[in-house]
């Protein structure tokens, strides 16, 4: 059975109700603080912000917070509930999604810490503008997947499923471009490797907020597309069987 925002919330139990509104809402409420460290991160790398950095980092902890609270509720609700079909997909999306957005956290704070080692070793010759441009992708799709987890919007997640390809295309050309400068001024290779580091951050984020668009896919439609190439996504959500 599907699941939408008007059908999820119909139990005769109040209580309940709002119990699953709850960790949903606090769901948002970590990505939204995640979403910030994202951008945080990488104004802090691209303007030389070690204040900001280290604002970054210490964020970290409250992402954790967040995290283990939000299991607990979860772990409750199914001790308790013991919840079925879409209640059961809705609890079980959340602590998933908990799981990526407690990653993401991770990587802003190796970004935060790239800007720390950058400025004792000194900035880097080049990099800073692929950094940016692909920052800001992988925060919008973070972003749009968040968006798609709280309208239950399939079609907001197929779109950043699909946008994932163009990232790693992204983080590819860039990492390609920085090794070829490297090979042709080996004089910044400490310099030039932190901004690999950061990329590969990034990217990995952009595989994060693919996660999470796979977990509204499963919230509503109740099919687990993990490991499954988007286009099979993509025509199963076009031409559902009957």
């Amino acid at each position: 059975m599907k699941i939408s925002q008007e059908s999820h919330n119909t139990h005769i139990s109040q209580k309940f109700n709002q119990e699953l509104e709850d960790i949903r809402s606090q769901l948002l409420e970590m990505g939204g603080l995640v979403e910030q460290q994202i951008q945080d991160a990488i104004q802090s790398l691209t303007e030389g912000d070690t204040q900001l950095a280290k604002e970054v980092r210490k964020k970290d902890r409250e992402v954790n917070q967040l995290q283990l609270d939000i299991d607990e509720q979860c772990t409750q609700i199914l001790a308790r509930r013991q919840p079925a079909a879409s209640d059961l997909r809705l609890v079980l999306a959340v602590i998933r999604a908990t799981a990526d957005l407690e990653r993401i956290g991770d990587e802003s704070s190796k970004i935060a810490k790239a800007t720390l080692k950058l400025s004792e070793e000194g900035t880097s010759p080049r990099g800073y503008i692929e950094a940016k441009h692909l920052g800001n992708h992988v925060r919008k799709m973070v972003q749009d997947a968040l968006n798609a987890f709280a309208r239950f919007d399939t079609g907001q997640a197929l779109a950043v499923l699909r946008e994932d390809k163009n990232v790693d295309l992204e983080y590819q050309s860039a990492t390609r471009a920085l090794v070829t400068f490297m090979m042709e001024d080996p004089r910044a290779i400490s310099q030039v490797m932190n901004i690999m580091w950061v990329l590969r951050s990034l990217e990995r984020v952009g595989d994060h907020a693919s996660n999470l668009a796979e977990y509204v896919i499963y919230l509503v439609e109740g099919q687990d597309v993990r490991y499954t190439k988007t286009e099979v996504i993509e025509a199963a959500l076009t031409h559902p069987k009957p």
